[in-house]
């Protein structure tokens, strides 16, 4: 009897054993940070949209700190580039723009581009998977890349549609 007893104890103790080394496993794979290879890459900026941002030094300010989330390597270094990214926005927020992008469609993009970087910013906190935010960030900055892009393109004169 008190053989079988031993037997039993054993195999509990290896049994629980092996449970833990199971959760343990599961904890290391949500530490894994996402590769910066497969986020999608910022949209070209035309030459004649280029020429009228060139003199745009807060949004020149935002390109420098947006490139620099393609250099990321780990959690803490990706809030840093988005805190970085939320000071850049307000500041372009507020300056001056030039004159042919002073328009809603470049400020309505420019407010989505804010909401996914605060997105972000709020899956960083809270740990919660970045990788989708991120790109639906990139997503929205692209969108706000290509409006510079089909302003200059639309030859479109409005005086006239509104004056009929």
């Amino acid at each position: 009897m008190g053989r079988i007893l031993l037997y039993v104890i054993v195999f509990i103790l290896l049994g629980s054993c092996k449970q833990q080394v199971a959760i343990e496993a599961t904890e290391d794979k949500a530490d894994v940070f996402f590769s910066v290879d497969s986020l999608p890459k910022p949209k070209e900026i035309n030459a004649e949209a280029m020429a009228l941002i060139k003199e745009w030094q807060e949004f020149n300010v935002l390109e420098t700190t947006f490139e620099s989330l393609y250099r990321v390597a780990n959690r803490e270094d990706l809030e840093l580039v988005i805190e970085d990214l939320i000071e850049k926005q307000k500041t372009l927020e507020a300056s001056t723009y030039p004159v042919l992008f002073d328009k809603p469609q470049i400020k309505s993009r420019q407010k989505v581009f804010k909401t996914y970087i605060l997105k972000t910013k709020g899956n960083l906190e809270y740990r919660v998977g970045t990788k989708a935010s991120t790109i639906e960030m990139i997503d929205a900055y692209n969108a706000f890349r290509n409006q510079f892009n089909v302003i200059v393109n639309s030859q479109l004169d409005t005086i006239l549609i509104l004056s009929e």
